[in-house]
């Protein structure tokens, strides 16, 4: 049996499918690995992983596009795979439309995030609203969801066709509970290193941001909800950077007059986040657009508060007075105001950090996501032996009835 995963960059492989990509390949699945070649190749090439460069564009852009399915197409049929398993806005319409015109057997589609969302206007929502729809409905036979509403959405909107209708699977998101995320293996002395690296003192309240550093992030709102804090020992750690071929190159440039305030930590791209978010108290997340944001996730399973825009996938993870606080898009005011609050209450802080930690390790463990995905790979990889004890059967009972017949036919002769 042979899977291909299909996403427009590399880091998406190695950030988020590697799991699940390792759990293919543990039962026996060959899994292959398609996207643009980037800064991830050699550690997905350390890891055993077939790799096939593909160009992929992250936007609509008609004639790249139309190149980049008859590469995959090409591709599909070389390998000959029992599923192609596609994720990412562009790249999950294009696999899947090379998918279907190469007779793939099962094209399956996780929406990380419907590219349509409600801050959109009724123009643009209903252009791509259609575009999931129809692609849906004539190119794939699973769409996995992550967050509850994409789910809602695709069902009621009938995205697959009416043979595929009970083929909505929620299966959520998760993180690495166990090792990369698991809290109590963190010591107290690693908190204390980072502090001092960064000057900071014990009594300053942490606050992280993650993420690519683009204005769809909420970055730009995030460091200037700044300004606006009554509390002085506030001190924001802002991880991630550009990702190669990014377009909004506008917003990094607009970022450099904030390197001039010492109480703000730009790290760029770090390998150790888990160790951050350990020093971290608050996790903060003003995005515009999300599926069900991984790094909230990640700073729930760390102990952090959480503060996030009211907006899909986010309002899922982060229940209001509970474990964070929700506010509207381009509120700096608001983040400002809750930092505050927060840092002024100890026992309240404390209060929602616990919830976090208990509800990630309730709900977003991944062991469970991948489970639920390999009991609908392994629908196929038993399908594949069944057909072929079937074939060897009907192999049998021929040949059995013709030389039966040859005999009868020589004796009589």
């Amino acid at each position: 049996m042979k899977i291909v995963q299909v996403v427009a960059v590399d880091v998406t492989l190695e950030t988020l499918l590697k799991p699940l990509i390792k759990a293919t390949q543990n039962k026996g699945i060959e899994t292959h690995c398609v996207s643009n070649k980037g800064p991830y190749y050699n550690e997905l090439i350390d890891n055993d992983f077939y790799f096939h460069e593909v160009k992929i564009d992250r936007k609509i852009s008609p004639i790249n596009n139309l190149k980049s399915i008859i590469s995959l197409v090409k591709l599909f049929r070389n390998i000959k795979p029992t599923i192609v398993h596609v994720h990412t806005p562009v790249a999950s319409v294009l696999g899947r439309i090379a998918a279907k015109i190469a007779k793939v057997p099962v094209i399956i589609y996780t929406a990380h995030g419907f590219y349509f969302h409600e801050g959109m206007s009724n123009k643009q929502y209903n252009f791509f609203y259609k575009i999931e729809k129809y692609v849906g409905k004539f190119c794939t036979d699973y769409i996995f969801t992550q967050s509850e509403e994409d789910f809602e959405v695709a069902k009621s909107g009938k995205f697959l066709s009416k043979k595929n209708s009970d083929n909505f699977v929620h299966i959520s998101n998760g993180i690495d509970i166990t090792n990369k995320f698991n809290y109590s293996k963190f010591k107290k002395q690693s908190n204390i290193n980072l502090r001092k690296k960064y000057g900071l003192s014990e009594d300053d309240l942490v606050v992280t941001f993650i993420g690519r550093l683009v204005k769809e992030k909420g970055i730009l709102d995030f460091l200037d909800s700044y300004k606006f804090l009554q509390t002085e020992n506030v001190k924001f750690i802002v991880i991630g950077g550009l990702p190669e071929g990014e377009r909004d190159t506008e917003t990094v440039n607009k970022l450099e007059k904030y390197k001039a305030n010492k109480n703000i930590i730009f790290t760029g791209h770090i390998k150790n986040i888990n160790e951050h978010l350990f020093m971290s108290d608050v996790f903060c997340l003003p995005s515009y657009r999300e599926g069900m944001p991984r790094s909230i996730i990640e700073g729930m399973a760390m102990k952090n508060a959480i503060l996030a825009t009211n907006i899909r996938g986010s309002r899922e993870e982060v229940l209001h007075g509970k474990n964070g606080y929700l506010f509207d898009i381009n509120d700096s005011q608001a983040i400002a105001k809750y930092i505050d609050i927060l840092s002024n209450n100890p026992e309240l802080l404390n209060d929602y950090k616990k919830f976090s930690f208990e509800r990630a390790h309730s709900i977003y463990n991944e062991e469970f996501v991948i489970k639920k995905q390999l009991q609908i790979f392994n629908k196929y990889k038993w399908g594949e032996k069944i057909e072929k004890v079937i074939w060897y059967m009907q192999f049998f009972i021929c040949s059995v009835y013709f030389f039966t017949n040859i005999n009868r036919y020589i004796y009589s002769y």
